[in-house]
């Protein structure tokens, strides 16, 4: 059964990202499961650190437009969230090509939500795994 309170379309997810952050990185939303969001990032100049490989930072970025996206998914009528805190670990270097990020729910509550991102390389290889804390507040 889904867990998901709102209607999704990957198009609709994705048109959200239009003029932001996850746009000038590539960030894409690509498939929803009954419990999780997958999404996915370019590893190129936009995203490297001065060495050429895929920035913490970026990853991170990835991990939390993944896990508010989700989030906010979950959320009832008139409700809404924003991030309390968010860890990574980088496990491996990405050089090039596309990360894929996975957002699974480990709480799902009234006033706070924690999901797990785990980030890995086009062979499947973990590069990173994030956790974010989301408060569940009004919607103005």
């Amino acid at each position: 059964m889904s867990i998901w309170k709102q209607d999704i379309s990957l198009e609709a997810l994705n048109a959200q990202l239009r003029n932001t952050l996850a746009e000038t990185l590539d960030i894409r939303c690509e498939e929803v499961g009954d419990d999780y969001l997958k999404g996915s990032m370019v590893v190129d100049s936009r995203t490297h650190q001065p060495y050429g490989i895929l920035h913490g930072g970026a990853s991170v970025a990835l991990a939390e437009t993944l896990g508010s996206i989700a989030a906010s998914l979950t959320c009832g009528e008139g409700l809404g969230c924003v991030g309390l805190e968010i860890n990574a670990n980088h496990i491996r270097k990405v050089e090039s090509g596309r990360v894929y990020g996975t957002a699974t729910p480990s709480h799902i509550g009234r006033t706070t939500q924690v999901w797990d991102i785990k980030i890995c390389d086009e062979a499947g290889k973990t590069t990173c795994v994030s956790r974010i804390t989301m408060a569940i507040i009004p919607r103005p």
